[in-house]
């Protein structure tokens, strides 16, 4: 029996031209992954206009102070700021989401009313002082964090202690993060509290996150999105998730995060405040090039069992396919990807899909009926890439069941083969086939 006829190596070859169409495949992935880039420079610029991912505390205090430090030649005062948290810090906010678009690309962004307040606790500041330190109480401010002041649309006047002062912007930060600021003036601050409250319209895109700077922070926020994303370091002790929007409400202590009631000013901090960060973030399920990449990931898998399709029915109906027409019906199929991804950015990726997938169905069951010369064979395997893509369409779209449905839908897969060849004498077949070329 001459090799070239020989089943086994049919098999084995048809194994290579499947592994072979890696290669477009891959090209295929890192379009996506190059579109994708794109996309992400698009939100980069809608961020950039609009207001960028927002991270929000509540006012602290910041005081300066001057420490004496002994040096080898005498003394020297070292200059720093002291920051005091609050002792309570409510949010209660409400977003307004939209799409904003940049050329074909798009991103959500929201427009957030939040309604600050809390009050600071004159126990908190009394207990700095004491040693070669000395606070300068007339020259401290209140500071407000917030990610990205270019979000920021309307702020009104600091109620605090019973008068109104104006922000401006701060010559310093909170840890790591940018600040706008009240100038205030400590000496006499005493009683038990002062309280503080303050209303701001702020625009950011994507997420908007919550930093805990008191010992107790409370926040309700609500929104008209279906689909809100939960994350950073605590959840929601409460939320309410529906078809016209979510609630949710979040209670974090000085207990739950790594710093305490008062520290110095430096940006070693930032990295524990950004940690105990928590908020929301207006999911997209499964955007285009998710699901372009997830459809590309079982590429190689569904050009396999195209093959395999075509193999069985040259075997059952005794016909030969030249390993050329095996390359142009996997090229074919990998060009499935490249129309998906394109059709995707411009109408859906539902709609997209469909059209995609009627065209390769119909280029190669044509061309199956061409070879084979039989309409029955074409229609045979059109059929059997129309039932591969609808598999294929399902494990995409279903971001929770994706594992179970393929693992299934493989294992269906592998007995059909087994039930179709059941009869076939592999050795017999190979056999006839070397004496009919002899």
């Amino acid at each position: 029996m001459a090799m070239s006829q020989s089943i086994t190596f049919k098999v084995f070859g048809i194994g290579f031209l499947a592994l072979l169409m890696l290669i477009p495949l891959a090209q295929v992935q890192g379009l996506i992954g190059e579109r994708n880039r794109l996309r992400e420079q698009a939100v980069a610029g809608i961020a950039q206009r609009w207001g960028a991912v927002q991270s929000i505390g509540g006012p602290v205090i910041a005081v300066p102070k001057r420490t004496r430090v002994e040096a080898g030649n005498g003394w020297t005062v070292h200059e720093s700021t002291e920051i005091v948290l609050a002792d309570r810090f409510d949010i209660a906010g409400t977003l307004a989401p939209e799409v904003r678009r940049y050329g074909m690309y798009s991103t959500p962004v929201y427009t957030a009313e939040l309604k600050i307040s809390g009050r600071f606790l004159a126990r908190d500041v009394q207990a700095l002082g004491g040693g070669e330190t000395t606070y300068l109480w007339d020259r401290a401010e209140l500071r407000l964090p917030l990610s990205d002041v270019r979000g920021i649309r309307r702020i009104s006047a600091l109620r605090f202690d019973g008068s109104e002062h104006a922000f401006v912007p701060a010559e310093a930060g909170v840890g790591a993060y940018p600040a706008i600021a009240v100038p205030i003036d400590l000496s006499h601050f005493d009683g038990a509290a002062r309280d503080f409250s303050l209303e701001l319209t702020l625009a950011g895109t994507a997420s908007l996150s919550f930093l805990p700077l008191a010992r107790t922070t409370e926040v309700a926020l609500s929104a008209p999105w279906r689909d809100p994303s939960f994350d950073g370091a605590f959840l929601p002790a409460e939320r309410n998730v529906t078809r016209d929007g979510f609630n949710a409400r979040w209670q974090v202590l000085d207990l739950n995060r790594s710093y305490g009631q008062h520290w110095q000013q430096d940006d070693r901090r930032g990295a524990d405040i950004a940690a105990a960060g928590f908020g929301v973030s207006l999911y997209e399920p499964a955007s285009v090039y998710q699901q372009n990449d997830r459809a590309g990931k079982y590429g190689i898998l569904f050009i396999a069992l195209t093959f395999v399709a075509f193999f069985l029915i040259e075997i059952l109906r005794k016909l030969r396919v030249h390993p050329v027409q095996y390359i142009l019906v996997g090229l074919a199929l990998a060009t499935f990807y490249v129309v998906l991804l394109a059709l995707s950015e411009q109408v859906g990726f539902a709609k997209a899909y469909l059209a995609a997938s009627v065209a390769v169905v119909a280029l190669v069951g044509g061309y199956a009926a061409a070879v084979l010369r039989a309409w029955r064979a074409g229609i045979v395997l059109g059929s059997t890439l129309v039932v591969v893509y609808a598999l294929l369409y399902g494990l995409v779209v279903s971001e929770q069941y994706s594992l179970l449905m393929g693992s299934i839908a493989l294992l269906a897969v592998v007995a059909t083969l087994m039930y179709l060849t059941r009869k076939v004498d592999w050795y017999a077949y190979g056999a006839a086939r070397a004496l009919a070329a002899g």
